[in-house]
């Protein structure tokens, strides 16, 4: 006995007047007495669909059927996003897709609902590839077999899967789950499939797979197969590449792969800091300005360094990273007591100067509070000239997102010269300029293709840093402002200063 449910068959139909109500006449009796509802949406379709579907609802008045029919014609996609949002809205608990063309099974739809209905699957898909030789034998085209095929292995390496087919139209969703992913922020053409998918993937959705017969008839196919590979290739993609910060689209910011502090642990590979911490001593004072949850501070506090901290959040269990934790607004551009009354060795500014609304009244503050004893800054910032940012930018992109280089709250964006500059302004002696590479592993996973890309990318920053380092990584001196010069000197300081009583008083009177 099947898990009870309200189920929703939703049929898309484009000029299927010839095969709609063979399809309807498919949908299981036990189905319907379980008291699912069919929902037809007609995507102004050229042929008598509408009008067949209504016959038919005339015909069987028994049967639960609501035919619609878009005032334009709004595409696969776009269909489906109808007929979701109809799921949600009626409070279904599970939509099975079917197309009117009767190409997928419509006698299925209690096996391929009942994971859903029963809590162990949030989507179930009918793969027509899990039954070797099962898709050539129902009669798909060689070449539709080959490029399904294809595609599937692609997508299963760059996404980490293991279906056997993304390309199905057969497929029963939970309702609650499609609630949880911005399916309405996907294409309205073919490839809405893959982008759905991939959408369940980021959100850690599970996903089953049923084999289904294969049938192909006289049906009239409306997919452009090239377009359709290029579209699944690129969604899939950047997809993935979106984890880098280095594009950004809205449909694909959803889901436990993004659902992270804007300060994530970049150890254990060439990384700003990996570099921070080799550049630092043990034993050495640090101060951690914008330190989010300790990451680098822990590491130096391990290290044998004595570390203060501060950040705009505060944090209970600070004492764990570090000697001193200061809850600070740096945008205020004022330092506590707690903070400025210290001797510090090293200022620590990784990922911070791209959030202030005013870096140089922030770096004048910084070194007016602590240049007397010109401790040694480390800053590292995103480089806005980073090659794909450059290529994008050439053809009208510029998008901002939730992370990386273009982070919806960077304020400013830095390239190597204009970051030298500001320091060289600021009063900081820059010594070192080094550029980093992307953050493969994090977008990646720790993998085979991620060290390579890594190692690569490395390379290439030798060769020309400003286009290929996706971080500027740069150390430099603080030095005294005149402020802070004249704060600490007395006139008493003057006179018995050697130089100034040999050099600065004598000089005068000889040209006397």
């Amino acid at each position: 006995m099947s898990p009870s449910g309200k189920i929703l068959i939703f049929i898309v139909a484009y000029n299927a007047e010839k095969t709609l109500d063979w399809v309807l006449d498919r949908v299981p009796q036990s189905v319907l007495e379980s008291g699912a509802e069919i929902l037809v949406i007609d995507d102004s379709s050229k042929d008598s669909t509408f009008e067949v579907g209504l016959r038919y609802k005339e015909i069987k008045p028994g049967v639960k059927l609501t035919m619609l029919r878009t005032p334009t014609n709004q595409g696969y996609g776009g269909n489906q996003k109808l007929g979701y949002r109809y799921a949600i809205e009626k409070d279904f608990d599970a939509v099975v897709l079917i197309h009117g063309d009767g190409q997928y099974p419509p006698e299925m739809i209690e096996p391929i609902t009942e994971p859903i209905l029963s809590g162990q699957a949030d989507a179930v898909f009918g793969s027509r590839m899990l039954e070797k030789g099962g898709a050539l034998k129902g009669g798909m085209p060689l070449y539709k077999f080959v490029g399904n095929k294809i595609l599937t292995t692609f997508q299963n390496w760059w996404l980490g899967s293991s279906l056997s087919e993304f390309h199905s139209g057969f497929r029963a969703y939970s309702v609650s789950a499609l609630a949880q992913v911005p399916f309405e922020n996907n294409t309205n053409d073919f490839h809405f499939d893959t982008e759905i998918i991939i959408q369940f993937f980021r959100k850690n959705l599970r996903i089953h797979e049923i084999p289904i017969p294969t049938y192909y008839g006289d049906e009239i196919c409306h997919v452009n197969g090239m377009k359709y590979a290029w579209d699944v290739v690129k969604a899939t993609l950047l997809s993935k590449i979106q984890n880098l910060g280095l594009f950004y689209q809205r449909k694909f910011d959803v889901g436990k792969e993004v659902e992270y502090s804007p300060y994530r642990p970049k150890l254990g590979f060439r990384s700003s800091h990996t570099m921070a911490i080799e550049n630092i001593m043990p034993g050495e004072t640090v101060l951690d300005l914008g330190c989010g949850q300790g990451i680098v501070a822990k590491a130096l506090k391990e290290k044998g360094c004595t570390v203060f901290a501060a950040d705009k959040v505060p944090i209970t269990d600070a004492r764990e990273f570090c000697d001193h934790f200061e809850k600070l607004d740096l945008d205020s551009h004022k330092f506590p007591e707690a903070l400025s009354a210290r001797k510090i060795d090293t200022i620590l500014l990784l990922d911070i100067l791209e959030h202030l609304k005013d870096p140089e009244g922030f770096l004048d503050s910084l070194r007016n509070t602590f240049g007397v004893h010109t401790p040694r800054v480390i800053i590292s910032t995103g480089n806005v000239a980073f090659f794909p940012l450059r290529f994008v930018l050439l053809f009208g992109g510029f998008n901002y997102g939730p992370r990386g280089i273009l982070d919806k709250d960077h304020k400013r964006l830095f390239t190597f010269r204009t970051l030298k500059l500001l320091l060289e302004e600021s009063g900081f002696q820059v010594s070192s300029l080094s550029g980093v590479p992307a953050p493969f592993p994090l977008a990646l996973g720790d993998s085979v293709l991620s060290q390579n890309l890594l190692r690569f990318n490395s390379l290439l920053t030798s060769f020309w840093r400003s286009l290929f380092s996706y971080q500027i990584f740069a150390t430099s001196k603080m030095t005294p402002s005149v402020e802070a010069m004249l704060s600490t000197m007395s006139g008493e300081d003057l006179i018995s200063s050697p130089q100034l009583r040999n050099d600065g008083l004598r000089q005068p009177v000889e040209n006397l």
